[in-house]
């Protein structure tokens, strides 16, 4: 069996960083976008990104281990019929990251986690293109 490290850790026992990053998951399948710290968000991509890789599975055992770590019906649904098929022809990098600056009480690193334009091309490609031109 493989140990996952675990270096997101704030202050927070395993049970709720857990139910953290579900939630944040959910919120991001189902509005597009969430604001939070930079810390949080970096632990929130690796979930998000492995989500809709098994979404891109579309199987019933991808669906059971997404509702497992999910939670939330209504965004494994979304997940699933909507957001997964759009990525079907990209290979990864899945969301982007915005750092919007710091907050005003703590001066934690704020950002934008965002689900990227499924006909987007990703940064690799756009940078080839440009350097050909």
């Amino acid at each position: 069996m493989r140990h996952r490290v675990d270096t997101f850790k704030i202050g927070r026992t395993s049970a709720h960083r857990r139910s953290l990053v579900a939630n944040m998951v959910s919120s991001l399948f189902i509005s597009g976008r969430v604001e939070t710290t930079l810390v949080k968000a970096k632990a929130v991509r690796r979930v998000a990104e492995r989500m809709i890789t098994l979404g891109k599975q579309g199987t019933l055992h991808s669906r059971r281990l997404a509702a497992a770590r999910i939670h939330d019906e209504g965004a494994v649904k979304k997940l699933f019929d909507e957001i997964a098929p759009s990525y079907t022809g990209r290979q990864g990098g899945y969301t982007r990251i915005l750092k919007l600056g710091q907050r005003r009480g703590d001066a934690a690193e704020t950002c934008l986690l965002m689900l990227v334009e499924p006909g987007e091309a990703p940064a690799r490609e756009k940078n080839a293109e440009e350097a050909k031109n």
